[in-house]
C-alpha cells in the first residue's frame, strides 16, 4: 500500500511524493519556552516522533527541524516578573523540554534553531518583502499586507472580507487592513531588541518559522506540522510570507499535517479552568511508556480526551503488550527446535500482521489501528507461549523468530516497550538474569527443604521491589511488575 497523508491545505488524503526521492524534509513548530511542557505540547512531538520513525523504517532519509520560540511576550513577561533576563527564562525551560521529551522516548530533531540566533535571516526576509511590496513600514513597525497575497486564507479556508467584517473595532488604525500582521515590532521599554533597517526592535511571531525552515530545508519541502490551533493565524501567515518571498518556487510546503486538540474530562484544557497538566506532574503518577501509549492510541487528527481513568485504562492495556514481550524473551532461551504445522501457521500470522501494520501506518499514520494489529499479534505470542510451556506444542525457532521480529518492529516504530525489549540484549540485564537465577535457586532449595519461611521471604522481598515469581511445570519464571 502507498503512503497517504491528510493534507490540511487540500482537505483530503493524498499520496505522499517527496520533493527528493528517498529523502524527507520536515519542519515542526516547537514550544515557546516560558513554562514546563504540558500534555498539549507533548502530543505533536509524540506524533511527529512516530511519523519520523515510520518514514525511517520505510528507508527514507529524514531531516527534521524543530524550533524554539525563545523571543516572545510570554517569556519577556515571565523574565520581568522574576527580575531576570529573557534568555535565562528561555534556557531554563528549553532544558525542561528536553528532560521531559527524553523521558517520553522522543528522538531528537536534527537541529533546534532559535529565534535569537536567526535575526539576520529574519531581517533579510522582512526587507525583501518590503522591497517586493508585500509589506510596509509604519513608525518602525513592519506589517505584511494580506491583500497583496491572492491566496491568503487557502490553508484555513477563511475569506478576507469575512475576516475584515469580524475584526474588532479597536484594531491598529495604522494598518492598511485589520488582519495585516506584524513582521517586525519596534522596541519597547523592558524588551530585548535588535538593530534593523527600521530601527531597534524584534520579530513578530510568524516570521521566525519562515526564516528557519527556509534556511535549513530550502524553498520547498515535504512536511510542516503542529497543533490544529496553529492553522490560523500562524501557519496561514507563514504560507503568505514564505510564498511571497520565494514566489517562483512555491508551494512552500507540500503537505501540512495538524494534530487534534486535547480535552480534559471532555472540557477544553486551560489554566483558567484549572485543568492544565504539566507532563512532569503526570509522570509522577504514570510511566512515560503509559503516557506515550495513551497518546498514540488515538489517531493524531482526532480529539484526545485526557483523564486519570483513561490513563489507567492505557496502563492496563500496555501490560498486555508487555506480557507478550516477556513471553517472547522467555521463548528465546529455549532450545531443541522442532518443525511442526503450528510453526508454519505462526510464520504466516507474522507476515499478515506485518502487512496489516504497514497498511495502518500508510493510511495517514493511523497509530490507533496499528496498535490494534499489535494486540492481535501479542495474543498469538501469548497463546503460543502457553502452548509451548504446557508442552501441547513443540518449540520452533523459525516461528519464534518470525513473530518476535515483527512484534519488536512494531514496538520500535511506535517507540514503546523500550525497557522490555532491551532486557533481552542489554549486558546489564544478562547479569541481572544470572543474579535472579541464583536467588530463585536459593528459594527452590528452601522449598525442597520445606523451609517455607525462607521461601516466602524471598518471594515477598522480590515482590516488594516489583519482581514477580511465577511457578510453572517448566520451572520458575520471573518478571517485572
Amino acid at each position: 500500500m502507498t503512503l497517504r497523508v491528510y493534507n490540511t491545505l487540500t482537505r483530503q488524503k493524498e499520496v505522499f511524493v517527496p520533493v527528493e526521492a528517498g529523502q524527507v524534509k520536515m519542519y515542526v513548530c516547537g514550544v515557546t519556552p516560558y513554562n514546563h511542557p504540558h500534555i498539549g505540547n507533548a502530543r505533536p512531538f509524540l506524533t511527529w516522533d512516530v511519523i519520523k520513525r515510520y518514514l525511517e523504517h520505510c528507508e527514507f532519509k529524514v531531516y527534521h527541524v524543530q524550533n524554539f520560540t525563545d523571543v516572545d511576550d510570554k517569556i519577556i513577561n515571565t523574565a520581568n516578573a522574576e527580575g531576570v533576563t529573557w534568555d535565562v527564562v528561555a534556557n531554563r525551560y528549553i532544558t525542561s523540554y528536553f528532560e521531559v521529551m527524553d523521558k517520553l522516548n522522543i528522538r531528537r530533531a536534527d537541529i533546534y534553531p532559535t529565534v535569537s540566533e536567526h535575526m539576520a535571516e529574519i531581517i533579510d526576509i522582512v526587507n525583501t518583502l518590503v522591497e517586493k511590496g508585500y509589506a510596509y513600514v509604519v513608525d518602525g513597525d513592519v506589517y505584511y499586507s494580506i491583500e497583496k497575497f491572492d491566496e491568503y486564507g487557502k490553508l484555513s479556508g477563511r475569506n478576507i472580507d469575512d475576516m475584515q467584517a469580524g475584526a474588532r473595532v479597536d484594531v491598529d488604525e495604522r494598518k492598511n487592513h485589520p488582519m495585516d500582521f506584524a513582521l517586525w515590532k519596534s522596541a519597547k521599554p523592558g524588551e530585548p531588541a535588535w538593530q534593523s533597517p527600521w530601527g531597534m526592535g524584534r520579530p513578530g511571531w510568524h516570521i521566525e518559522c519562515s526564516a528557519m525552515s527556509l534556511k535549513y530545508l530550502g524553498n520547498s519541502f515535504d512536511f510542516h506540522g503542529g497543533g490544529s490551533d496553529l492553522i490560523f493565524p500562524h501557519h496561514e501567515n507563514e504560507i503568505a510570507q514564505s510564498e511571497a518571498f520565494v514566489e517562483e518556487e512555491k508551494p512552500f510546503v507540500r503537505y501540512w499535517l495538524h494534530n487534534g486538540f486535547i480535552t480534559v474530562n471532555e472540557e477544553k484544557m486551560s489554566k483558567s479552568l484549572g485543568n492544565f497538566f504539566l507532563v512532569k506532574d503526570i509522570l509522577e503518577h504514570y510511566s512515560p511508556d503509559v503516557l506515550r501509549f495513551f497518546v498514540l492510541s488515538t489517531h493524531y487528527r482526532s480529539p484526545l480526551d485526557f483523564s486519570d481513568e483513561r490513563l489507567s485504562e492505557a496502563e492496563r492495556s500496555l501490560e498486555r503488550l508487555r506480557t507478550a514481550v516477556e513471553n517472547s524473551n522467555h521463548l528465546s532461551k529455549m532450545t531443541n527446535s522442532v518443525a511442526n504445522s503450528e510453526a508454519n501457521h505462526l510464520v504466516e500470522v507474522a507476515k499478515q500482521a506485518q502487512q496489516d501494520f504497514h497498511d495502518a501506518m500508510d493510511d495517514d499514520f493511523n497509530t490507533a489501528l496499528a496498535i490494534g494489529v499489535m494486540f492481535g499479534l501479542a495474543k498469538e505470542i501469548n497463546v503460543y507461549y502457553n502452548a509451548v510451556m504446557a508442552e501441547r506444542v513443540s518449540y520452533n525457532e523459525e516461528a519464534y523468530s518470525a513473530i518476535r521480529n515483527v512484534y519488536f518492529m512494531m514496538a520500535e516504530v511506535l517507540g514503546i516497550l523500550v525497557q522490555e525489549r532491551q532486557d533481552k540484549v542489554d549486558g546489564s540485564q544478562e547479569l541481572i538474569g544470572q543474579l535472579m537465577d541464583i536467588i530463585i535457586g536459593i528459594r527452590q532449595d528452601a522449598r525442597q527443604s520445606k523451609n517455607w519461611a525462607i521461601a516466602d521471604k524471598v518471594r515477598d522481598s522480590l515482590g516488594a521491589v516489583g519482581i514477580i515469581l511465577e511457578d510453572s511445570p517448566q520451572g520458575v519464571r520471573w518478571k517485572k511488575r
